[in-house]
């Protein structure tokens, strides 16, 4: 069956599709694939997302107390969110006394705009 699927291929063909293969996993490969895997993974929350979309959107510092009403999960899962999002590069935070302060970076603005370019649009 496969020598069905190759045809007239020979050795040579195969060998040199590899090397050409291996050249673009190599040119491809960098040393931030596993933070880039970590901070689109810390979008796949609708939680986290929604965060993320609504310091987007804001454009300026969001204090925890603004943004944990807006959310039908509990503080502790808030917080746990706010950390994953500031621990992937998504979102920055501040500490002003006793409150927390975040907003979003030019990442993950980044990384929504292109979301929202690329999206399709329904008829």
């Amino acid at each position: 069956m496969l020598t069905d699927e190759i045809g007239e291929c020979c050795d040579g063909d195969v060998d040199r599709r590899l090397d050409e293969l291996r050249a673009l996993d190599r040119a491809a490969a960098t040393d931030t694939v596993g933070r880039d895997v970590r901070a689109l993974s810390a979008l796949g929350s609708d939680t986290r997302y929604r965060i993320v979309r609504l310091l987007v959107t804001a454009g300026d510092d969001l204090c925890v107390c603004e943004l944990a009403p807006l959310f039908d999960v509990s503080e502790s899962a808030i917080s746990h969110a706010l950390s994953e999002l500031t621990d992937t590069g998504l979102i920055t935070r501040r500490k002003e006394g006793k409150w927390r302060y975040y907003r979003s970076t030019e990442r993950a603005e980044g990384l929504l705009a292109a979301l929202d370019a690329t999206r399709e649009v329904s008829p």
